[in-house]
């Protein structure tokens, strides 16, 4: 059984400046933003990443993601090159086995007073 541990917990810990802002696509704010954006709050496909009015998905928004993030994560972005039809699927791929190659934690990560700046 997985227990959660704070010290291997993901979440905002990559992103120290708070230059992104974390929303549940199930809560009011995250359907309110997919519907604006066309798409459906019933069904999740991807990842969606919104900057500058613009709504970016699966490795498109992966992309966007890491080439703001620092050294190593930026040098993911190397693989924008690729054929989208590619990173694409290489993209769903991924989603589909993120367990497998990531794990995951049978509870929820309890947030600190300071993770608030992260999320809408």
């Amino acid at each position: 059984m997985n227990k959660f541990n704070p010290e291997r917990s993901t979440g905002p810990s990559n992103d120290t400046n708070a230059i992104f802002k974390l929303c549940s696509v199930q809560s009011p704010k995250g359907a309110l933003l997919l519907t604006h954006f066309g798409f459906s709050t019933t069904q999740y496909a991807s990842m969606v990443y919104l900057q500058s009015g613009k709504a970016y998905t699966q490795s498109h928004a992966f992309f966007e993601v890491v080439k703001q993030l620092g050294y190593p994560y930026k040098l993911a972005t190397v693989f924008s090159v690729l054929p989208n039809t590619f990173n694409n699927w290489l993209y769903d791929k991924i989603a589909l086995n993120r367990y497998t190659l990531f794990g995951k934690y049978q509870y929820c990560r309890i947030l600190n007073p300071e993770d608030a700046k992260h999320y809408l």
